[in-house]
Order: structure tokens, then sequence, then C-alpha cells
């Protein structure tokens, strides 16, 4: 059985795609960027507020599939600009406070869909 996820409190998909898929106790979610629900616009200030505001729309995205943030089992962060990678990987650390962390690839890429810094994709479970 499979489950369209949407939520109006993480952006509306800026495309032909759905913001996560649930698939038995799965939930594949599609990249989140720095997008304000409510405005639309990427969130102001740099890579950190940017990194916040993507937990922020994947947690969102999660809840809504009746999973979270803490039973993430695989994400991957894709980057514009790789020397960002300590902010995000200190800020990231936040968001895991049990210390049980989800495996993790992180790559730079040369765009991200309306000039956002980071984008991350994460794979859930529904416990």
């Amino acid at each position: 059985m499979r489950k369209i996820v949407a939520t109006d409190k993480a952006p509306a998909a800026i495309g032909p795609y759905a913001q996560a898929n649930v698939i038995g106790n799965f939930v594949f979610t599609s990249g989140q960027i720095p997008l304000n629900p409510e405005t639309g616009k990427i969130v102001e200030g740099g890579i950190a507020e940017q990194t916040k505001q993507v937990f922020a729309n994947l947690s969102a995205v999660l809840e809504e599939a009746g999973s979270g943030l803490e039973n993430l089992v695989k994400t991957t962060c894709f980057l514009a600009n790789l020397d960002d990678f300590a902010t995000v990987n200190e800020i990231y650390g936040t968001y895991f406070p049990s210390g049980i962390f989800p495996s993790r690839s992180a790559f730079q890429v040369s765009k991200l869909p309306m000039g956002a810094l980071i984008e991350i994709e994460g794979i859930a479970i529904i416990k």
C-alpha cells in the first residue's frame, strides 16, 4: 500500500513530485530546501539559517507521515558549497540528541533549486 504525504506545514512541491511517500512502515521524503512554507521563499541568512529551515520542513513532512526526525535511518545532504559542511554538521547533530544518527551521504552539487545552499532528503521508519 502506498500513501502520498502532503502538509501545509512544509513547502508545497515546486514540481511534479510528492513531499513524501509512505510504503509499508517506510517514509521516503523528497529533498527539502530552505523554503519558508508561509512565504514560499528561501529564508534569509546563510547556511546556518537555511539548514535549520530544511530540518523544520523535513520534520513537518515526517510528522505528517506519522514519523519524526528520530526515526530517520538515512539522509542525503546536497550542498552548494562543501566548505559549509562543518557548519551543517554541527547543526545537523543537534537534531539527534539521543546520539542515534541516521546513515548519511553528503555531496557538493553545482546548483540547487531556487538558489538554495542546502537540500536534505531522508528515509525514515514509522514505529
